[in-house]
């Protein structure tokens, strides 16, 4: 897998470069806007990991090039602790995920895991787990072939749990993709726990194996119930 890190902090650059060839991954490393922008029209990589703030061309700029060429590679941003207009403006111009500096090197291991396997499954028209079933078209959702009616925030969060497959999902992140809310709100984190209970209720309550579990401290995750 090919992975383009454009960075302009070398130690961190090169921390990355080395952490993720560890990992197995073929890196290339841009240290300017400029070669990063070179970069993403003269090579294909299969994830871009994108600095905001870059001397030359901006991250932005690289991110909206990919873009308007109709390229799907997954990118994630990093911007600087508590920059949300960063964010938002990441977001909104065509980034998949963010994380913030500092970060710790087995969470951003976790993002490119997930933003990978959403990447091969943005084509696909069901989900599955175990015996449960997701109809992302129809949005159906059955278990053991029995139809569980869910509303649409419900489905929502259900289905970021399932296409995370078995990762950790925080609350940042149900908050990010099924709310669009990229700003720490307080409030909205009783909100996700209640509609997190609410799938528990009808995902997992009727049926003697749970799908649906709390990582304390961390998330939920979707896996099979370890026996």
């Amino acid at each position: 897998m090919r992975v383009l890190v454009v960075e302009d902090e070398r130690k961190i650059a090169e921390s990355l470069r080395k952490g993720l060839s560890a990992e197995q991954y073929d890196v290339s490393v841009a240290y300017t806007g400029e070669e990063g922008f070179y970069l993403v029209n003269a090579q294909t990589f299969d994830l871009v990991i994108l600095d905001i703030m870059l001397p030359g061309r901006d991250g932005i700029e690289i991110l909206s090039t990919l873009r308007k060429r109709d390229a799907q590679t997954p990118v994630l941003i990093l911007t600087a602790k508590d920059a949300v207009e960063d964010r938002v403006t990441g977001l909104d111009s065509g980034a998949d995920d963010y994380l913030t500096k500092p970060f710790a090197f087995a969470e951003l291991l976790a993002r490119i895991r997930a933003l990978t396997r959403r990447g091969r499954q943005e084509q696909a028209q069901a989900l599955r787990v175990a015996d449960l079933e997701m109809d992302l078209v129809g949005r159906r959702v059955t278990r053991d072939s029995q139809p569980i009616d869910l509303t649409a925030k419900e489905f929502g969060v259900l289905e970021c749990l399932v296409r995370h497959g078995g990762s950790v999902v925080s609350r940042d992140m149900l908050a990010r993709e099924v709310w669009n809310e990229t700003t720490w709100v307080a409030p909205l984190y009783n909100v996700i726990d209640v509609h997190i209970a609410r799938l528990r209720r009808k995902v997992d309550e009727p049926f003697p194996a749970k799908l649906i579990h709390t990582v304390r401290g961390v998330g939920f995750v979707v896996r099979e119930d370890d026996k």
